[in-house]
């Protein structure tokens, strides 16, 4: 930025876990001012202007800065459309965080607008360097898309363009890689707490997946009884277990069998 040059005024919609870790990046990085922070929960919005420069916490959509540089709105994906409908239309840049929501969705409140998608997962209390995380935007127009791209790298190393379908399949594809993943290990840990036993039996089994899912492919890393189709392990397995994860444990194994064609009888291990 040029001496003298003013940062963008931002109001950060939005106070749940990306906003958490987005809004204080955006100062850190000196991309723009935090002005407003808006949550329908007051504490909420408190706690995380408490974090920034010197911005003024809000509760009401009503009082969102519309004059303002940005708006950047990080709240549940079934309420982007609800702040937008109670904000009055101006010329600042809307943006939203979500994977499945398209950017239309922000044209009512201006003809500028897009998506400033981050590629991660965020915990309110967990501080995470943005700077590896990947970003995928999108604008309303070329000219748009360049503001917003020149906004991302100010905070971000790796930006890349997605349009609507493209960052449909990447939020699902997350769900698989993130929170489906960190279910079984929910599981897992509750199964070793019967036993009286830390997670950390697994950790260097986690990292050792990991490591060999990423530097060679999920394909070439599969083990377990189901890659092998040892029914009688299966089967004992399905013994120890009951209800959900019982019914997990069958179709994932039964999936893993199909994926790799492994013989075996359909709903039976």
């Amino acid at each position: 930025m040029n001496a003298g040059q003013k940062l963008p005024r931002i109001v950060m919609i939005g106070a749940g876990n990306v906003a958490s870790s987005l809004a204080p990046a955006i100062e850190q990085a000196g991309a723009g001012k935090i002005v407003q922070v808006y949550s329908r929960t007051p504490d909420h919005a408190r706690d995380l202007a408490a974090r920034l420069e010197d911005a003024a916490a809000i509760s009401r959509p009503e009082d969102i800065d519309t004059g303002a540089d940005i708006c950047l709105v990080s709240v549940a994906d079934d309420a982007v459309a609800k702040i937008v409908a109670a904000v009055k239309p101006g010329n600042a840049l809307w943006l939203h965080t979500s994977g499945s929501v398209p950017m239309s969705v922000l044209a009512p409140a201006s003809p500028r607008h897009g998506v400033f998608y981050p590629l991660q997962t965020f915990s309110r209390d967990v501080a995470v360097d943005l700077s590896t995380v990947s970003l995928f935007t999108e604008g309303s127009d070329p000219l748009t898309e360049a503001e917003i791209g020149d906004l991302a790298r100010k905070v971000f190393s790796n930006v890349f363009h997605a349009d609507s379908a493209t960052r449909r399949v990447m939020h699902v594809a997350a769900v698989f890689a993130c929170n489906f993943v960190n279910y079984m290990w929910v599981v897992a840990h509750d199964l070793l707490q019967r036993e009286n036993l830390p997670m950390d039996v697994l950790f260097p089994l986690l990292t050792e997946t990991l490591r060999k899912a990423v530097t060679a492919s999920p394909d070439m890393g599969q083990t377990g009884p189901a890659v092998r189709g040892d029914s009688a392990v299966m089967n004992r397995h399905l013994d120890m277990l009951d209800g959900d994860n019982r019914e997990i444990y069958r179709l994932v194994s039964e999936a893993i069998m199909n994926r790799f064609n492994v013989s075996h009888e359909p709903d039976r291990l």
